[in-house]
């Protein structure tokens, strides 16, 4: 499955946010197993590196912080395209516009984000982090326990 990651998921993690950790984190490590095809896009990467720089105090930190994102999560360009398909879409923010499009751009099925109201006319739909683990958790435990009709005994 290909989700796109709003920025807000990456920071949850890097900055270990203690509300929002746990499912955040759940969500790069599916994509760490490859059980999970996710992608931020390039300018996502900036605004991490500027957030993690302030708070780190240190560009070697930040930088290494993001070598390390890098190879969890697939980096996607923010092409041409991308930007024009922005300009149609309604979405109030244009950060979130460029990401709504890369997002179908990239044929992803969800956006992760903790801002799902902020994607209501986003061409793909959002899903919070727990609303998304919760609904993948389900899935594989259906998948690796399927349902055992009782026997009588005999």
């Amino acid at each position: 499955m290909r989700v796109v990651l709003d920025t807000n998921i990456i920071v949850d993690v890097l900055e270990r946010r203690e509300d929002f950790f746990d499912d955040s984190y759940a969500i790069l490590k599916f994509a760490a197993e490859d059980k999970l095809d996710a992608c931020t896009p390039a300018g996502s990467i900036a605004d991490i590196y500027y957030i993690l720089r302030k708070s780190r105090k240190s560009s070697a930190a930040a930088q290494n912080a993001i070598a390390t994102l890098i190879q969890l999560v697939r980096v996607c360009d923010t092409a041409a395209t991308d930007i024009a398909d922005a300009l149609t879409l309604g979405i109030a923010d244009f950060e979130d516009a460029i990401l709504a499009a890369t997002a179908r751009r990239e044929k992803a099925e969800y956006i992760i984000t903790r801002n799902e109201r902020d994607f209501d006319r986003s061409p793909v739909p959002a899903a919070s982090p727990s609303d998304f683990v919760a609904q993948n958790s389900l899935a594989r435990r259906a998948k690796r326990e399927p349902y055992d009709e009782e026997r009588p005994s005999t």
